[in-house]
Order: structure tokens, then sequence, then C-alpha cells
């Protein structure tokens, strides 16, 4: 039986610039970073004790090695306590950003990385 969602692959063309970005200025942590052959990956969470995390992994190697998989961003949603302040946060560090919104949800925004693949932010209720 599946118990929850470990980890998400985030194929990229250039792994150290999305480290930097994830670290940097979306404020996550560096859980792991290995190499096994030609295989670096880097894990990433929002925090130490997060329960999941994603792995940046190269995107044209591991095309070359599974052709068939679909290695185009996952669509992933972040959860904040104050997406006000995040949003402000973000804008202020040059961080793509879409409009701040209200769904009936809740109010939710839309961000991009360095490859302008984009991720959204909803403030928890």
């Amino acid at each position: 039986m599946i118990q929850q969602l470990g980890q998400v692959m985030i194929y990229v063309d250039n792994q150290e610039a999305a480290k930097t970005f994830w670290t940097e200025k979306v404020g996550c942590i560096v859980r792991s970073e290995e190499t096994n052959g030609q295989f670096h990956m880097i894990e990433i969470a929002p925090t130490k004790d997060a329960e999941t995390s994603f792995v940046l992994q190269n995107k044209q190697l591991v095309a070359k090695m599974e052709p068939y998989l679909n290695v185009g961003p996952p669509s992933l949603m972040f959860f904040t306590d104050n997406v006000e302040n995040l949003y402000e946060e973000f804008k202020a560090k040059e961080i793509t950003v879409g409009d701040l919104v209200e769904i009936p949800s809740g109010k939710i925004f839309n961000f991009a990385d360095p490859e302008n693949n984009y991720f959204a932010v909803i403030e928890r209720k």
C-alpha cells in the first residue's frame, strides 16, 4: 500500500542554476547531493522535516537514457501560512510571479524558475 508521496523529480537543463534558485531565492534546503556514474541528483526540500522533497535531475541525460519518460515540469502546489508576504518576498528577489488571486480555496499565485517552469503557492486556511 502507498503511504505517502516521497519525492518528485524535476528535470532541468542546468542543475546548479536550479539549485541556486531553489535555495537562495525560494529558501529551500539541500537535503542531499550525490553522483552515481553520469547521474548527479540534488534533493531539495522546503524544510529539514518536510515529508516530501524534490530531486533536480539532468533533463537531457534522463531523456537520453529513458526516451519514453515525460521530462516536462510537474505541476506542483506549495503551501504557505502567509501568501501575501511570500508574494512580496518573491517579487523583491526578482522571481517571476503571476498575479496574486483569490479562488474559492484561498489566495494563490504562480512563480517561475529560471527555466520558465511554473509552480503555484496557496495560503493554507
